[in-house]
């Protein structure tokens, strides 16, 4: 084949293959295992050599409707619990078809007039979700991470105006280290951001009064007082590990008497304002500078998607707009250009699955799927503790379960920690190699662990339940295997 004007009349043709597809495989995603490690080997088929002459549109969709249904693994689907991964509810996954069939490049609004609008109403109707102040500024980004580098963009750009200088047109040359405080719950996103912004990834000053991370107030304080003179703190909403909180309110009171920048990472937290029984964890976020959040967690809408706010609307333009480039509308014009706010320039129209999602289910439908998965997390955390081999290492704040597989024993039988160290990274893998259910492992407090993370749509107590059994089977079967090259029990 050769130039695609040929088969302009195969683009149909195409996305019937892929809905054709996408109807078996979403109706046997449920029962599907979340990884089959023997269908990696269908990945030999994507390479080799760039054809000289294409297989041709219906070929290449076939192969690749193939390969991808085979090898894929089913992150989307109910037992996908590793690394806080949503998956997509039926409207936004719609919408996000639409948009990749409207193609809109979403950075100015002579562009797509579409996109931008629908920007525009999502980021209010999630601020109106989240309880913030409409006066709030805000763009869609790919995700958290990038949300976590606008927002501290901006609170660079404004410490830096606190000594002087414009560091979007000046840099930081010649200035002190911008000072930023946190908690040891910090995600590292927020470190990967001060590095990019040649802050200094290792530059954050951690006041933490535990081993757990949780935030020492006085500490801070005393750090700030310290410092005299502008500031960065770092609040979490909701720690991988255990999903637990900094007390926002507390920090944005420290914030205030010190004259400091509060940022709330609120990467999956943030959601817990949806809900009237989980609001007091994010107590306090309407008063924070800035606040970030991912949509493919716990909004359930493809990847990639994360949205920003900042408590003064200018700042976004000035820490991101004026690029002096003559054919692009000039800043200040009628219309918003969300390229100005933003470190993208080509930006998907990541507005239409959001407006899809929130128009389908409106508030009250994430406040029952959030409280829903509130209910599932606490339903593991007591399968947990009925469990004698089961140790449960936090208590379930929100969708995140801390535990640790831990063996009966007793006296000179009894596992040393770096043993059941040892043990619970074995499970780990022998779990995702499994495919059953899809857990990751952390260390919280110097012990391994397994976090699964509740926050997909699809998850019901049935997907709890064999996560469970799964854990408890795999877990003996890993426990019974000989440590230290001595023989397993019941060996000769």
């Amino acid at each position: 084949m050769a130039d695609p004007l040929h088969e302009r009349d195969l683009a149909r043709p195409a996305l019937d293959l892929v809905a054709g597809a996408a109807g078996r495989y979403l109706e046997a995603l449920p029962d599907l295992p979340v990884r089959d490690p023997a269908a990696d080997v269908v990945f030999d088929r994507l390479g080799g050599p760039l054809p000289e002459r294409g297989d041709g549109t219906l070929a290449s969709i076939e192969e690749l409707l193939d390969i991808g249904t085979r090898g894929a693994i089913q992150s989307s689907g109910p037992r996908f619990f590793h690394l806080v991964v949503g998956g997509a509810t039926p409207a936004a996954q719609a919408g996000d078809w639409v948009t990749g069939l409207l193609d809109q490049p979403a950075g100015l609004w002579i562009g797509s007039p579409l996109a931008t609008e629908a920007e525009t109403v999502v980021l209010g109707w999630l601020k109106d979700l989240f309880g913030l102040p409409d006066t709030y500024g805000g763009v869609l980004t790919p995700s958290a991470t990038f949300a976590n580098l606008t927002a501290l963009a901006c609170a660079r750009h404004w410490w830096a105006a606190r000594h002087g200088v414009d560091v979007a047109a000046d840099g930081l040359a010649g200035l002190p280290t911008m000072p930023v405080l946190a908690s040891g719950y910090v995600h590292p996103s927020n470190r990967k951001a001060l590095q990019i912004l040649g802050c200094g990834r290792d530059t954050i000053r951690i006041c933490a009064r535990d081993d757990a991370g949780r935030v020492d107030i006085d500490a801070m304080e005393r750090a700030l007082i310290e410092i005299d003179g502008p500031a960065v703190l770092i609040a979490s909403a909701g720690e991988v590990n255990t999903g637990d909180f900094d007390p926002i309110d507390a920090l944005a009171d420290l914030a205030r008497r010190y004259g400091a920048w509060l940022h709330v990472d609120g990467a999956f937290g943030l959601f817990a304002g949806v809900s009237p029984r989980l609001a007091h964890l994010v107590h306090g976020v309407e008063r924070a500078h800035s606040v970030a959040a991912d949509g493919h967690k716990w909004l359930n809408v493809p990847y990639e998607s994360g949205f920003v706010f900042v408590r003064d609307a200018e700042m976004l333009g000035r820490a991101f707009g004026s690029w002096n480039a003559p054919y692009l509308p000039e800043a200040g014009d009628t219309h918003l250009d969300y390229n100005r706010l933003g470190p993208e320039s080509s930006r998907r129209a990541r507005a239409l699955p959001i407006w899809a999602t929130l128009r389908a289910y409106g508030r009250s439908g994430y406040r029952e799927m959030i409280e829903r998965h509130h209910d599932l997390a606490r339903r593991l955390g007591e399968l947990v503790e009925e469990a004698p081999e089961l140790e449960l290492l936090a208590p379930v704040r929100l969708c995140v379960v801390c535990f640790r597989y831990r063996p009966a024993e007793s006296g000179p039988d009894a596992r040393t920690e770096a043993e059941l160290d040892a043990l619970n990274r074995r499970l780990g893998a022998e779990l995702n190699a499994d495919g059953r259910v899809y857990v990751g492992t952390t260390v919280y407090r110097g012990r391994v662990a397994l976090r699964p993370a509740i926050v997909n749509w699809r998850t019901s107590a049935a997907d709890i339940d064999l996560l469970a059994a799964v854990v408890r089977e795999i877990g003996a079967r890993v426990a019974a295997e000989p440590r230290d090259g001595a023989p397993a029990a019941g060996d000769s």
